[in-house]
């Protein structure tokens, strides 16, 4: 198989990297890894700010007729070829059933969910994304994930919660059918252009905050 370096090495031309990962427990009910065995252990695939969105845009231009979820598509392929070149099983968010990707992220790297559920990032806050994960069948060395400074403890103001027009999150949770309507309706024109405002709002990992033709395609994507 490829080391992890390699294996790195080979989603940066794309515009991934590597999100951390560890070895499951023997108690543990792991995935299947590419034998049909549970696996050992697993890396997550994912992405810091926009780094991938040109490539996916340069693939999608190449492909004739639409397709349903492209990024979705265009990730797969990617880590699928990565996957089969390191002796992996590739698995992607979106496959079903469900995998617990967020419990998985918050393991391999040490992080917790903000108040818009999104996990915040100690360096890129809340643009950031997981694509994918490859599980292998032998047990990795790889360096555990340590406590992280959870900045949602720091921000007293919580912006994130005070720029939605229709407050569509709060204690309570998500309200998604608030959001999806208006972000469909007239006045959703701002959310579709430029994406959640309360996400917008978040004061940390500005730099590598989504360009508005990609928070745009997300938001899409979430009203079709």
């Amino acid at each position: 198989m490829l080391s992890p370096e390699a294996i790195a090495s080979d989603l940066f031309i794309h515009g991934l990297i590597l999100r951390g990962g560890f070895a499951f427990g023997a108690d543990e009910k792991a995935p299947p890894g590419p034998s049909g065995g549970p696996a050992k252990s697993v890396l997550l695939v994912g992405q810091a700010g926009a780094a991938p969105w040109p490539h996916f845009l340069e693939w999608r231009a190449s492909r004739q007729g639409g397709r349903e979820n492209p990024l979705d598509s265009w990730a797969r392929q990617v880590i699928g070829a990565v996957a089969e070149k390191s002796g992996a099983r590739a698995v992607s968010p979106s496959d079903r059933p469900y995998l617990p990707f967020q419990q998985w992220a918050m393991r391999a790297e040490g992080l917790r969910p903000s108040p818009l559920g999104i996990l915040m990032h100690p360096e890129y806050g809340l643009w950031h994304a997981y694509r994918g994960a490859l599980l292998f069948d032998i047990e990795l060395a790889i360096e555990p994930s340590r406590g992280r400074t959870h900045l949602c403890d720091l921000c007293e103001g919580k912006p994130c919660l005070k720029s939605c027009p229709v407050n569509a999150y709060s204690e309570a949770g998500f309200a998604h059918q608030d959001c999806l309507t208006h972000v469909r309706g007239a006045l959703g024109g701002a959310c579709r252009e430029r994406g959640c405002l309360d996400r917008n709002a978040c004061p940390f990992g500005t730099d590598y905050r989504y360009p508005a033709d990609e928070q745009a395609f997300h938001m899409a994507a979430f009203a079709r």
